[in-house]
């Protein structure tokens, strides 16, 4: 069988607007290559929804959860906050989270049908956004959260934290969900990010008059205001600003984080 993953038949249908079992079988037929499997859809005038695909679908659901050892997040798109907050749309998620929390992320797969007959039946643009699954290490501890908005979730945190408790990781996945980090330390920023914000902030104190010479410690200042944005263990708790994150953690550390947010 050729050897492709659920992501790829994902990315196929949204490249080429085809159907999930038609992009599935294009790979099937072209041994698992993209390139070849779209032209294929195209000779065969398979990739026939590309209208509704190209719609914009900023509307949704997401779904996250612990499973002992395991925690997963799904994220599921559609057009209207009509159709993200039915409950035929939530318990699909719930039921592509269920798989995937039992049987690993190529699990979606298994609800191929079951989208596409609702994307059908609904008439919008749904397909599954983010799928992220997590396996805790020895000694490590995992937390969903969950932010709730009319009904149904719309910001989702998982977060492992070693050498922790369970309190721990989920305060700091509620902290995540609030404050929104892009990275872990200042140190995981990379370098050409750091320098663009570096050269903003340099026209910017340039622009308000600053003095020449005293511009590098004015942006260094600023920087310090960026990277407190920017990296988890460089915020305030946000439950108790007297406090840092790093210092929340005490003797843990937080392995890894992911935060998926509808419309983000």
């Amino acid at each position: 069988m050729a050897d492709f993953t659920a992501k790829d038949v994902q990315a196929l249908r949204q490249s080429t607007g085809a159907g999930m079992m038609d992009a599935k079988k294009a790979l099937v037929e072209n041994d698992g290559d993209p390139e070849a499997a779209a032209q294929w859809l195209r000779e065969k005038g398979m990739a026939k929804s590309a209208s509704r695909s190209d719609r914009e679908n900023s509307e949704g659901i997401v779904v996250a959860r612990v499973a002992g050892d395991i925690a997963a997040i799904v994220e599921l798109k559609c057009e209207t906050d009509f159709v993200a907050k039915s409950d035929q749309f939530g318990e699909l998620a719930e039921n592509i989270l269920v798989s995937v929390l039992a049987h690993g992320e190529d699990a979606v797969s298994e609800s191929a049908i079951d989208l596409e007959n609702m994307k059908i039946t609904l008439k919008e643009n749904i397909d599954l956004g983010q799928v992220i699954r997590y396996e805790a290490s020895p000694g490590s501890v995992l937390d969903a959260y969950v932010h709730q908005q009319n009904g149904r979730g719309v910001n989702a945190v998982l977060v492992e934290v070693s050498n922790g408790d369970p309190k721990t990781a989920h305060d700091v996945a509620l902290h995540i969900a609030s404050s929104r980090p892009k990275y872990l330390t200042r140190d995981d920023v990379p370098a050409e990010v750091v320098a663009a914000e570096r050269e903003t902030l340099e026209t910017i104190s340039r622009n308000e008059g600053k003095p020449e010479q005293a511009i590098p410690k004015i942006v260094d200042g600023r920087m310090d205001g960026f990277f407190r944005d920017a990296a988890l263990l460089e915020q305030k708790f946000v439950k108790d600003e007297k406090v840092a994150i790093s210092e929340l953690l005490a003797d843990s550390t937080v392995s890894r984080f992911v935060q998926v947010e509808i419309g983000s």
